[in-house]
């Protein structure tokens, strides 16, 4: 495994969960390790969002909705993406290829664009239960993107938030073998 190369832009995606507002701590881990880094938000999750700080703290926008052909493109390209914390809703989404927000159609296009993504879910014990999570978790991993280790957390309590790791994303792209992608 090589070492990613230098500059990176980096995408974290951030989906609407009581823990977004902390993103910034994934943000400023990565812009330790040398990425740069750019948010998408569904548009849900930019109401959990300190959106002034994150856009001075990236120095790029958010984004969140789709532009127009002519508009110019505020972010670069992706080398790789986080989506933290991933909710129940955007990993079924995902997993079933439905894109019907910019995030899920960036998350959907990233995989034919062989673009390595890792993903750390935020759910609680009950959404988890349910079949077609396990399964649109399989589905991703046979895709190719690493999932985090979060255990869900008790319905109606909120919390968790102690227990998620944002760092876990950046462990588990240091687990991308570069030399494949």
């Amino acid at each position: 495994m090589n070492d990613q190369p230098q500059r990176s832009f980096l995408y974290v995606v951030v989906c609407a969960a009581g823990i977004a507002g902390d993103v910034h701590q994934l943000i400023t881990a990565a812009q330790a390790q040398g990425w740069d880094v750019g948010v998408v938000a569904t548009p849900q999750a930019l109401g959990f969002l300190d959106t002034e700080v994150i856009t001075q703290q990236t120095g790029c926008p958010i984004r969140s909705a789709w532009r127009t052909p002519d508009s110019p493109r505020p972010l670069p390209s992706a080398h790789t993406i986080a989506v933290a914390p991933a909710t129940f809703n955007t990993i079924n989404k995902w997993a079933a290829g439905i894109a019907d927000t910019l995030a899920l159609g960036i998350l959907c296009e990233a995989y034919g664009m062989g673009i390595p993504t890792v993903a750390l879910p935020y759910v609680n014990a009950a959404m988890a239960a349910h079949p077609a999570y396990g399964r649109s978790l399989d589905q991703l991993r046979d895709m190719g993107v690493l999932i985090g280790s979060y255990e869900p957390h008790r319905p109606k309590a909120g919390g968790g938030a102690d227990r998620f790791r944002w760092d876990e994303a950046l462990e588990l792209i240091a687990q991308i073998d570069w030399d494949r992608k």
